[in-house]
């Protein structure tokens, strides 16, 4: 097996932590609390927690990442404390938060590229009638660019991030910030939709972890690692900070409903505060960042979720056939392609709020059991050698694991949050079920599919057939009947074709 050579320093490491964290989510994750939750400016508050919780567990990866510079991040952790069962857990619900994230940022890029031709280029009359489509599209178009190897360049969107970034809190300076209370009011009574807020803003920060899937190219990772994760994870959280105090405190939560009601669509924050500043143009270069961070994020994400796949089929965990590279250009095609088709699924929904909690419950899940494998690995390899070691231990790992479980269980009363995690869980049931066929043999597993997939294709279109006759109402609101029916059609000819091939 060749070595991976080490050959980043810590600039390239810092780099690497910050273009993980630096993304679209800022582009779209404040909306939620301040416009459905009237948090109004209480979001800062939520948005610190937020940082503070990631830095927190940062502590916890930086003993790990160094005991350990190896490829797989937090999956060879837990592979290494527990292994089995739990591992696979692991590689579960860090392949469903790229999954939801993926989905997410193609959502992001329909919203941005609607800005630009409704309001910036002022057509009006334009309607993305079709933004299921348009989502697909774009999801095959970055698949493609996956599967050639097509890499981005991740420093020079750091620094423009950065730049326009400096130039958005800067120009509202001086354009007028209203002074605004960070604290929300009645905040003991505001507490759950705090927490809530946490939840659903902390894909903002978690990026900040890509540099630990990057360790093994790391030199001296027992010193560049933990100063590049911590340092990135400290700067990202006043960046974030004050780009959010600046557009609540350009835009009140009175005036941006005003300015939506005006025109006709749910125009997200930061673009608003932007066109505001610096009128239509502004707008438009907010807007032209987030299609760029978007595009970005889905293709770095659809890269990762495939080297997961590929790590858990390399474990047996998964069929062998996810670890095939294409001939020509050396990628796991197999791995992009399936998990393109999931992150289909989920952007023809253009759920927001559904999308955002659901990559949030994937990573606090990943976390948490990250938090254990630290507890584990002090017991099980004492002598292990930790050029790292977390400060304050075991409190810190422990006091990780809480707050990433209390941050799963406050967000449950609201619609969304409580939507998103059952649906993490279903899909983890899917999982589980094809864990518990590979341990049954391969030729019942086959004949197990092929009566599910017949299963399921039936219930899908005897489901969509009710809603359409008006008979119950939909389960699945946001995904359109003819997607419903799509599946439903997939599943009962991919099941009648394994039963007449193992018949």
């Amino acid at each position: 097996m060749l070595k991976t050579k080490r050959k980043l320093g810590f600039f390239d490491a810092l780099m690497m932590g910050l273009s993980g964290a630096i993304g679209f989510e800022i582009f779209i994750l404040l909306d939620y609390p301040y416009f459905n939750l009237e948090l109004g400016a209480g979001i800062v508050f939520g948005l610190l927690l937020a940082g503070l919780v990631n830095l927190l567990i940062m502590f916890n990866y930086c003993e790990l990442s160094t005991a350990m510079p190896e490829v797989g991040g937090a999956y060879t952790y837990i592979k290494a404390a527990y292994a089995g069962f739990i591992s696979f857990i692991s590689g579960c619900f860090r392949w469903l938060a790229s999954i939801f994230g993926a989905a997410l940022a193609a959502v992001v890029f329909i919203q941005q590229i609607s800005y630009v031709l409704k309001a910036a280029l002022n057509l009006q009359s334009f309607d993305l009638t079709q933004p299921p489509l348009i989502a697909v599209i774009v999801v095959i178009a970055m698949a493609a660019l996956g599967v050639k190897g097509k890499k981005g360049a991740g420093v020079t969107i750091v620094l423009a991030f950065i730049a326009i970034f400096a130039i958005f809190v800067g120009s509202g300076l001086f354009h007028g910030l209203a002074p605004i209370e960070v604290f929300p009011k009645n905040l003991p009574i505001n507490i759950p939709k705090v927490f809530a807020a946490t939840v659903y803003m902390f894909p903002m920060f978690f990026g900040v972890r890509s540099l630990v899937a990057g360790a093994a190219q790391i030199k001296h990772p027992e010193r560049n690692i933990p100063k590049a994760l911590l340092l990135s994870s400290l700067l990202i959280i006043p960046l974030y900070i004050c780009v959010t105090y600046t557009a609540v405190g350009t835009v009140s939560l009175e005036e941006a409903q005003l300015m939506r009601q005006e025109a006709g669509w749910q125009v997200p924050l930061l673009n608003l505060a932007a066109q505001k500043i610096f009128g239509w143009a502004g707008g438009a270069l907010i807007a032209v960042a987030g299609m760029v961070a978007s595009l970005s994020a889905l293709g770095t994400s659809l890269t990762v979720q495939a080297s997961i796949l590929q790590g858990m089929s390399r474990d047996a965990y998964l069929p062998r056939l996810l670890r095939s590279a294409h001939q020509r250009f050396g990628t796991p095609y197999v791995a992009i392609i399936a998990g393109s088709l999931f992150v289909m699924f989920l952007s023809v929904t253009g759920a927001v709020e559904f999308l955002g909690y659901g990559a949030s419950f994937g990573s606090l899940l990943v976390f948490a059991l990250v938090n254990l494998s630290l507890l584990k690995l002090r017991k099980k390899k004492p002598h292990m050698e930790r050029p790292f070691k977390t400060p304050l231990y075991p409190f810190t790992p422990i006091a990780g694991l809480i707050v990433s479980i209390a941050l799963l269980l406050f967000p449950m009363l609201f619609p969304e949050a409580a939507i998103a995690l059952m649906s993490c869980i279903g899909l983890t049931a899917l999982v589980l079920l094809a864990y518990y066929f590979r341990m049954i043999g391969r030729h019942r597993m086959q004949i197990a599919i092929g009566g599910a997939g017949l299963s399921i294709g039936i219930f899908f279109v005897l489901l969509t057939c009710l809603v359409e006759a008006g008979l119950m109402p939909p389960i699945f609101p946001f995904i359109p009947s003819y997607i419903m029916l799509l599946i439903g059609a997939i599943s009962i000819i991919a099941g009648i074709l394994n039963a007449v091939a193992h018949g």
